[in-house]
Protein backbone atom coordinates (compact mmCIF):
# COMPACT_ATOMS: atom_id res chain seq x y z
CA UNK A 1 0.00 0.00 0.00
CA UNK A 2 1.20 3.62 -0.82
CA UNK A 3 2.50 5.77 2.32
CA UNK A 4 0.05 8.43 1.09
CA UNK A 5 -2.46 5.96 1.79
CA UNK A 6 -1.17 4.85 5.22
CA UNK A 7 -3.73 6.12 8.42
CA UNK A 8 -3.40 7.24 11.92
CA UNK A 9 -1.00 9.22 13.22
CA UNK A 10 1.86 7.42 11.81
CA UNK A 11 1.45 8.80 8.30
CA UNK A 12 4.29 11.22 6.82
CA UNK A 13 2.02 13.56 4.89
CA UNK A 14 0.14 14.42 8.09
CA UNK A 15 3.12 15.87 9.97
CA UNK A 16 3.99 12.98 11.58
CA UNK A 17 7.53 11.36 11.38
CA UNK A 18 8.59 9.59 7.66
CA UNK A 19 8.63 5.86 7.59
CA UNK A 20 12.32 5.82 8.97
CA UNK A 21 11.40 7.99 12.16
CA UNK A 22 12.44 11.13 11.11
CA UNK A 23 10.31 14.25 9.95
CA UNK A 24 9.29 15.10 6.71
CA UNK A 25 11.49 17.48 4.66
CA UNK A 26 10.45 20.03 1.87
CA UNK A 27 11.92 19.81 -1.51
CA UNK A 28 15.48 21.14 -2.04
CA UNK A 29 16.41 24.25 -3.23
CA UNK A 30 17.54 27.43 -1.51
CA UNK A 31 21.31 25.93 -1.20
CA UNK A 32 20.38 23.10 1.11
CA UNK A 33 21.57 19.59 1.04
CA UNK A 34 17.80 17.40 1.58
CA UNK A 35 17.06 15.14 -0.66
CA UNK A 36 13.94 14.93 -2.98
CA UNK A 37 9.97 14.09 -1.96
CA UNK A 38 9.93 9.66 -2.65
CA UNK A 39 6.13 10.05 -2.96
CA UNK A 40 6.93 12.69 -5.77
CA UNK A 41 9.36 10.32 -7.54
CA UNK A 42 6.93 7.08 -6.77
CA UNK A 43 3.95 9.54 -8.38
CA UNK A 44 6.01 10.27 -11.20
CA UNK A 45 6.82 7.25 -12.31
CA UNK A 46 3.45 5.61 -11.98
CA UNK A 47 3.03 8.34 -14.36
CA UNK A 48 4.98 7.80 -16.89
CA UNK A 49 4.37 4.04 -16.83
CA UNK A 50 0.40 4.95 -17.59
CA UNK A 51 0.93 7.27 -20.40
CA UNK A 52 2.79 4.11 -21.66
CA UNK A 53 0.06 1.65 -21.23
CA UNK A 54 -2.95 1.42 -23.89
CA UNK A 55 -5.74 3.95 -22.70
CA UNK A 56 -3.38 6.31 -20.94
CA UNK A 57 -3.27 3.33 -18.13
CA UNK A 58 -5.31 3.13 -14.89
CA UNK A 59 -6.10 5.17 -11.90
CA UNK A 60 -4.86 5.41 -8.27
CA UNK A 61 -5.48 2.62 -6.03
CA UNK A 62 -9.09 2.91 -4.32
CA UNK A 63 -10.13 5.79 -7.24
CA UNK A 64 -12.16 2.94 -8.65
CA UNK A 65 -10.81 2.63 -11.82
CA UNK A 66 -9.17 0.12 -13.46
CA UNK A 67 -5.47 -0.19 -11.89
CA UNK A 68 -2.36 -0.44 -14.47
CA UNK A 69 -1.46 -4.26 -14.59
CA UNK A 70 -5.20 -4.88 -15.70
CA UNK A 71 -4.21 -2.91 -18.09
CA UNK A 72 -1.34 -4.19 -19.22
CA UNK A 73 -2.92 -7.70 -19.52
CA UNK A 74 -3.81 -7.63 -23.14
CA UNK A 75 0.22 -6.17 -23.79
CA UNK A 76 1.46 -9.46 -21.98
CA UNK A 77 -1.23 -11.79 -23.29
CA UNK A 78 0.39 -10.56 -26.80
CA UNK A 79 3.72 -10.86 -26.00
CA UNK A 80 2.98 -14.66 -24.26
CA UNK A 81 1.41 -15.70 -27.94
CA UNK A 82 4.02 -13.88 -29.54
CA UNK A 83 6.88 -16.13 -27.67
CA UNK A 84 4.34 -19.47 -27.85
CA UNK A 85 4.49 -19.09 -31.60
CA UNK A 86 8.47 -17.99 -32.39
CA UNK A 87 9.67 -21.31 -30.18
CA UNK A 88 6.53 -23.05 -31.85
CA UNK A 89 7.21 -22.23 -35.08
CA UNK A 90 10.43 -23.47 -36.78
CA UNK A 91 12.69 -23.70 -40.34
CA UNK A 92 14.39 -26.86 -41.69
CA UNK A 93 17.22 -25.80 -43.80
CA UNK A 94 18.07 -27.51 -46.76
CA UNK A 95 20.35 -30.14 -45.71
CA UNK A 96 18.47 -30.75 -42.75
CA UNK A 97 15.35 -32.92 -41.94
CA UNK A 98 12.80 -32.20 -38.39
CA UNK A 99 12.25 -34.82 -35.99
CA UNK A 100 9.06 -34.32 -33.69
CA UNK A 101 9.07 -35.23 -29.97
CA UNK A 102 5.89 -35.85 -28.21
CA UNK A 103 6.09 -35.49 -25.02
CA UNK A 104 9.96 -36.64 -25.53
CA UNK A 105 8.23 -39.76 -27.99
CA UNK A 106 9.61 -39.74 -31.52
CA UNK A 107 7.18 -38.91 -34.46
CA UNK A 108 7.86 -41.26 -37.38
CA UNK A 109 7.25 -38.84 -39.82
CA UNK A 110 10.07 -36.91 -41.03
CA UNK A 111 9.83 -33.16 -42.07
CA UNK A 112 11.34 -31.99 -45.28
CA UNK A 113 13.08 -29.00 -45.43
CA UNK A 114 10.57 -25.82 -45.34
CA UNK A 115 8.94 -24.00 -42.37
CA UNK A 116 7.12 -26.35 -39.79
CA UNK A 117 4.69 -25.82 -36.54
CA UNK A 118 5.44 -27.50 -33.87
CA UNK A 119 2.69 -27.39 -29.98
CA UNK A 120 5.38 -25.77 -27.96
CA UNK A 121 6.01 -27.29 -25.10
CA UNK A 122 5.01 -30.54 -25.37
CA UNK A 123 6.47 -31.40 -29.14
CA UNK A 124 10.35 -30.45 -29.10
CA UNK A 125 12.45 -30.62 -32.84
CA UNK A 126 15.50 -31.93 -33.60
CA UNK A 127 17.14 -31.17 -36.86
CA UNK A 128 19.75 -33.16 -37.98
CA UNK A 129 21.94 -32.37 -40.89
CA UNK A 130 21.04 -35.50 -42.98
CA UNK A 131 22.90 -34.43 -46.33
CA UNK A 132 26.43 -33.25 -44.97
CA UNK A 133 29.09 -35.25 -45.17
CA UNK A 134 31.46 -35.71 -42.12
CA UNK A 135 35.53 -36.02 -42.15
CA UNK A 136 37.32 -37.30 -38.98
CA UNK A 137 41.14 -37.61 -39.45
CA UNK A 138 42.54 -40.21 -37.83
CA UNK A 139 46.35 -40.73 -37.16
CA UNK A 140 47.38 -37.40 -36.21
CA UNK A 141 50.06 -35.00 -37.86
CA UNK A 142 52.99 -36.21 -36.43
CA UNK A 143 54.87 -39.33 -37.82
CA UNK A 144 55.65 -40.34 -34.16
CA UNK A 145 52.19 -40.03 -32.44
CA UNK A 146 51.08 -43.02 -30.54
CA UNK A 147 47.66 -43.33 -32.04
CA UNK A 148 49.53 -43.49 -35.72
CA UNK A 149 51.79 -46.32 -35.20
CA UNK A 150 50.26 -49.77 -35.86
CA UNK A 151 51.63 -53.23 -36.09
CA UNK A 152 51.38 -54.80 -39.56
CA UNK A 153 51.55 -58.68 -40.17
CA UNK A 154 55.33 -59.08 -40.76
CA UNK A 155 56.12 -57.71 -37.22
CA UNK A 156 56.78 -54.08 -38.57
CA UNK A 157 55.51 -50.96 -37.43
CA UNK A 158 53.42 -48.68 -39.94
CA UNK A 159 52.77 -44.62 -39.11
CA UNK A 160 48.75 -44.30 -40.80
CA UNK A 161 47.12 -41.23 -41.53
CA UNK A 162 43.35 -41.76 -42.51
CA UNK A 163 40.45 -40.22 -42.41
CA UNK A 164 36.64 -41.51 -42.62
CA UNK A 165 33.80 -39.38 -44.43
CA UNK A 166 30.65 -40.20 -43.59
CA UNK A 167 27.35 -39.08 -42.71
CA UNK A 168 23.68 -39.40 -41.48
CA UNK A 169 21.25 -42.33 -42.97
CA UNK A 170 18.80 -43.01 -40.10
CA UNK A 171 17.76 -39.51 -38.42
CA UNK A 172 16.13 -41.43 -35.52
CA UNK A 173 18.62 -43.61 -34.78
CA UNK A 174 21.71 -40.85 -35.47
CA UNK A 175 19.74 -39.03 -32.63
CA UNK A 176 18.70 -41.88 -29.76
CA UNK A 177 20.68 -44.85 -30.41
CA UNK A 178 23.86 -43.68 -29.40
CA UNK A 179 24.93 -40.54 -27.28
CA UNK A 180 28.25 -39.22 -29.18
CA UNK A 181 28.50 -40.00 -32.62
CA UNK A 182 31.43 -38.71 -34.13
CA UNK A 183 33.49 -40.38 -31.04
CA UNK A 184 32.27 -43.66 -31.45
CA UNK A 185 32.85 -43.54 -35.46
CA UNK A 186 36.78 -42.42 -34.75
CA UNK A 187 36.58 -45.43 -32.27
CA UNK A 188 35.64 -48.01 -34.73
CA UNK A 189 37.44 -46.67 -37.83
CA UNK A 190 40.55 -46.95 -35.95
CA UNK A 191 40.01 -50.56 -34.08
CA UNK A 192 39.22 -51.85 -37.26
CA UNK A 193 42.24 -50.28 -39.36
CA UNK A 194 44.64 -51.39 -36.53
CA UNK A 195 42.60 -54.52 -37.59
CA UNK A 196 43.52 -55.11 -41.30
CA UNK A 197 46.75 -52.98 -40.73
CA UNK A 198 47.72 -56.54 -38.88
CA UNK A 199 46.99 -58.86 -41.44
CA UNK A 200 48.56 -57.46 -44.23
CA UNK A 201 52.18 -57.07 -44.96
CA UNK A 202 53.81 -53.30 -44.39
CA UNK A 203 55.26 -53.39 -48.24
CA UNK A 204 51.81 -54.45 -49.21
CA UNK A 205 49.36 -51.84 -47.31
CA UNK A 206 52.15 -49.00 -48.65
CA UNK A 207 52.10 -49.77 -51.87
CA UNK A 208 49.88 -52.64 -53.81
CA UNK A 209 47.74 -53.11 -50.89
CA UNK A 210 46.16 -49.68 -49.72
CA UNK A 211 43.32 -49.84 -52.33
CA UNK A 212 41.89 -53.45 -51.24
CA UNK A 213 42.38 -51.90 -47.05
CA UNK A 214 40.71 -49.24 -47.77
CA UNK A 215 37.71 -50.80 -49.14
CA UNK A 216 37.93 -53.40 -46.39
CA UNK A 217 37.91 -50.93 -43.50
CA UNK A 218 35.24 -49.40 -45.06
CA UNK A 219 32.99 -52.03 -45.19
CA UNK A 220 33.84 -53.49 -41.89
CA UNK A 221 33.29 -50.23 -39.88
CA UNK A 222 30.05 -49.72 -41.76
CA UNK A 223 28.76 -53.18 -40.80
CA UNK A 224 29.86 -52.16 -37.20
CA UNK A 225 27.89 -49.55 -36.78
CA UNK A 226 25.08 -50.86 -38.26
CA UNK A 227 25.47 -53.19 -35.33
CA UNK A 228 24.99 -50.40 -32.95
CA UNK A 229 22.14 -48.72 -34.95
CA UNK A 230 24.27 -45.50 -35.23
CA UNK A 231 22.08 -44.85 -38.65
CA UNK A 232 25.27 -43.70 -40.14
CA UNK A 233 26.64 -43.92 -43.48
CA UNK A 234 30.35 -44.72 -44.43
CA UNK A 235 30.83 -43.02 -47.75
CA UNK A 236 34.66 -43.53 -48.39
CA UNK A 237 37.77 -44.09 -46.41
CA UNK A 238 41.04 -42.77 -47.82
CA UNK A 239 44.61 -43.34 -46.12
CA UNK A 240 46.42 -40.17 -46.54
CA UNK A 241 49.88 -41.63 -45.12
CA UNK A 242 51.26 -44.73 -44.77
CA UNK A 243 55.02 -44.52 -43.69
CA UNK A 244 57.66 -45.91 -41.44
CA UNK A 245 58.27 -44.27 -38.07
CA UNK A 246 60.43 -41.80 -37.72
CA UNK A 247 63.02 -43.21 -35.42
CA UNK A 248 63.81 -45.84 -38.45
CA UNK A 249 63.40 -43.57 -41.96
CA UNK A 250 66.83 -43.92 -42.24
CA UNK A 251 67.08 -47.39 -41.97
CA UNK A 252 64.18 -47.92 -43.89
CA UNK A 253 65.11 -45.77 -46.81
CA UNK A 254 68.55 -48.31 -47.08
CA UNK A 255 66.35 -50.87 -47.31
CA UNK A 256 64.23 -49.52 -50.02
CA UNK A 257 67.52 -48.54 -51.86
CA UNK A 258 69.11 -51.67 -51.43
CA UNK A 259 65.79 -53.51 -53.10
CA UNK A 260 65.57 -51.03 -55.97
CA UNK A 261 69.27 -52.07 -56.77
CA UNK A 262 68.17 -55.52 -56.56
CA UNK A 263 65.32 -55.41 -58.83
CA UNK A 264 67.40 -53.03 -61.28
CA UNK A 265 70.16 -55.72 -61.55
CA UNK A 266 67.12 -58.72 -61.69
CA UNK A 267 66.20 -56.36 -64.65
CA UNK A 268 69.22 -56.09 -66.11
CA UNK A 269 70.33 -59.84 -66.29
CA UNK A 270 67.18 -60.34 -67.63
CA UNK A 271 67.46 -58.08 -70.19
CA UNK A 272 70.72 -59.32 -71.02
CA UNK A 273 69.11 -63.38 -71.12
CA UNK A 274 66.63 -62.07 -73.38
CA UNK A 275 69.04 -60.85 -75.69
CA UNK A 276 71.21 -63.69 -76.08
CA UNK A 277 68.05 -66.08 -75.61
CA UNK A 278 67.05 -63.82 -79.22
CA UNK A 279 70.16 -64.34 -80.86
CA UNK A 280 70.58 -68.10 -80.00
CA UNK A 281 67.48 -68.28 -81.64
CA UNK A 282 68.02 -66.51 -84.03
CA UNK A 283 71.30 -68.29 -84.96
CA UNK A 284 69.06 -71.84 -84.44
CA UNK A 285 66.80 -71.00 -87.30
CA UNK A 286 69.69 -69.56 -89.73
CA UNK A 287 70.95 -72.64 -89.12
CA UNK A 288 67.64 -74.78 -89.73
CA UNK A 289 66.80 -72.86 -92.80
CA UNK A 290 70.47 -73.70 -94.39
CA UNK A 291 70.10 -76.96 -93.73
CA UNK A 292 66.75 -77.19 -95.09
CA UNK A 293 68.44 -75.24 -98.29
CA UNK A 294 71.12 -77.90 -98.57
CA UNK A 295 69.12 -80.92 -98.83
CA UNK A 296 66.37 -79.40 -101.42
CA UNK A 297 69.43 -78.40 -103.32
CA UNK A 298 71.06 -81.80 -102.67
CA UNK A 299 67.51 -83.38 -103.64
CA UNK A 300 67.24 -81.28 -106.41
CA UNK A 301 70.46 -82.30 -107.91
CA UNK A 302 70.23 -86.08 -107.66
CA UNK A 303 66.59 -85.82 -109.10
CA UNK A 304 68.46 -83.92 -111.95
CA UNK A 305 71.46 -86.46 -112.45
CA UNK A 306 68.73 -89.18 -112.22
CA UNK A 307 66.28 -87.83 -114.93
CA UNK A 308 70.15 -86.86 -117.01
CA UNK A 309 70.86 -90.33 -116.71
CA UNK A 310 67.48 -91.75 -117.81
CA UNK A 311 67.64 -89.45 -120.79
CA UNK A 312 70.75 -90.93 -122.16
CA UNK A 313 70.18 -94.79 -121.11
CA UNK A 314 67.13 -93.99 -123.51
CA UNK A 315 69.35 -92.84 -126.02
CA UNK A 316 71.50 -95.31 -125.74
CA UNK A 317 69.07 -97.71 -126.20
CA UNK A 318 68.39 -96.76 -129.77
CA UNK A 319 72.07 -96.20 -130.92
CA UNK A 320 74.58 -98.02 -128.77
CA UNK A 321 77.75 -97.50 -130.49
CA UNK A 322 76.80 -93.66 -131.35
CA UNK A 323 76.16 -92.99 -127.52
CA UNK A 324 79.36 -94.60 -126.43
CA UNK A 325 81.33 -92.47 -128.83
CA UNK A 326 79.53 -89.19 -127.67
CA UNK A 327 80.02 -89.99 -124.04
CA UNK A 328 83.76 -90.64 -124.71
CA UNK A 329 84.13 -87.38 -126.51
CA UNK A 330 82.41 -85.23 -124.18
CA UNK A 331 84.30 -87.15 -121.16
CA UNK A 332 87.38 -86.39 -122.61
CA UNK A 333 86.31 -82.86 -123.50
CA UNK A 334 85.51 -82.37 -119.51
CA UNK A 335 88.86 -83.83 -118.67
CA UNK A 336 91.11 -81.86 -121.05
CA UNK A 337 89.83 -78.57 -120.78
CA UNK A 338 90.75 -78.79 -117.47
CA UNK A 339 94.75 -79.41 -118.45
CA UNK A 340 97.36 -77.65 -119.66
CA UNK A 341 98.46 -78.73 -122.82
CA UNK A 342 101.38 -78.02 -125.61
CA UNK A 343 100.99 -78.87 -129.23
CA UNK A 344 104.08 -79.47 -130.93
CA UNK A 345 104.67 -80.89 -134.67
CA UNK A 346 106.05 -84.06 -135.24
CA UNK A 347 108.86 -82.83 -137.84
CA UNK A 348 109.64 -80.43 -135.15
CA UNK A 349 110.37 -83.11 -132.52
CA UNK A 350 113.72 -83.97 -134.06
CA UNK A 351 117.08 -82.75 -132.20
CA UNK A 352 114.77 -81.72 -128.83
CA UNK A 353 115.17 -83.60 -126.15
CA UNK A 354 112.66 -86.15 -124.75
CA UNK A 355 112.46 -84.28 -121.12
CA UNK A 356 111.49 -80.77 -121.22
CA UNK A 357 109.08 -79.11 -118.26
CA UNK A 358 106.66 -78.22 -120.66
CA UNK A 359 104.35 -77.60 -118.34
CA UNK A 360 106.02 -74.62 -117.32
CA UNK A 361 106.01 -73.33 -121.02
CA UNK A 362 102.44 -72.45 -120.37
CA UNK A 363 102.68 -70.50 -116.97
CA UNK A 364 102.80 -66.58 -117.07
CA UNK A 365 106.13 -65.04 -116.36
CA UNK A 366 106.20 -62.54 -113.48
CA UNK A 367 108.67 -59.52 -113.51
CA UNK A 368 111.03 -61.12 -111.18
CA UNK A 369 111.24 -64.45 -113.02
CA UNK A 370 111.77 -62.27 -115.89
CA UNK A 371 114.36 -59.82 -114.40
CA UNK A 372 116.41 -63.18 -113.45
CA UNK A 373 116.20 -64.44 -116.40
CA UNK A 374 117.87 -61.28 -117.94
Amino acid sequence: MPWSNQSGGGGWKGGGNGPWGQPPRGPQGGGGNEPPDLEELLRRGQDKIRRLLPGGGGGRPGSGEPTGFLTALPLIAVAAVGFWLYQSIYVVQPDEVGVELFFGKVKPELNEPGIHFAFWPIEQVETPAVRTENQEVMGGGASTGADSIMLSGDQNLVSVEFSVLWKIEDPIKYLFRVADQRELVRKVSESVMREVVGRTRADEFRTTGREAAQTAVRDRVQQTLNAYDAGVSITAVNVTRADPPLEVQDAFGEVQRAQQDQDKFKQDAQAYANKRLGEARGEASQIREAALGYRDQVIAEATGGAQRFTSVYQQYIKAPDITRERIYLETMEGVLSKTNKVLLDSGSTQGVLPYLPLPEVGRPTTPSSTGAAQ
